[in-house]
């Protein structure tokens, strides 16, 4: 199964979730599932933030090398599972790649934690202090203990 994380700029939400995820995926030893992640705006190559990077060391997981890709530049067409940060980053993947509607969802909804329609989005903490980054790792955290029972 191959799995990508979308998000807009793919230096925080998106990059934390494919480290978070490629994690449990070799702790809980499961086998061919590969995790990738893109951003819908990213400047192909652009490294995590410096909170993303240092939230992540609190994970013991070592963000440092992860470069950013532009979901135009990426294999999303090959995608089994394409888990967006937003709606709204659901929205423009659906519109430019229609055909993948039935891989498209967004990570907390994939997780089901989307209640009476609402609750879709994991906030940005682009720009914001560590204290907002920590509060989204915790919140990715929680989808991903939901999604890998799923995969």
């Amino acid at each position: 199964m191959k799995i990508m994380f979308i998000c807009t700029g793919n230096i925080c939400r998106s990059a934390m979730a494919e480290a978070m995820l490629k994690k449990i995926i070799e702790q809980e030893k499961i086998s061919n599932v590969e995790v990738c992640s893109s951003g819908i705006y990213a400047e192909t190559g652009d490294v995590s933030t410096v909170d993303a990077i240092e939230t992540m060391q609190e994970y013991n997981i070592n963000l440092k090398e992860h470069r950013a890709t532009n979901t135009k530049e990426s294999p999303i067409e090959t995608m089994d599972l394409i888990l967006c940060a937003t709606l709204s980053h659901k929205t423009v993947i659906l519109q430019d790649y229609p055909e993948l509607k039935e891989k498209v969802y967004t990570i907390k909804e994939y997780a089901g934690f989307v209640k009476e329609g609402k609750g879709y989005d994991i906030a940005d903490p682009w720009g914001c202090s560590i204290v907002t980054y920590r509060k989204c790792a915790t919140e990715i955290e929680n989808c991903l203990k939901e999604i890998v029972k799923k995969i």
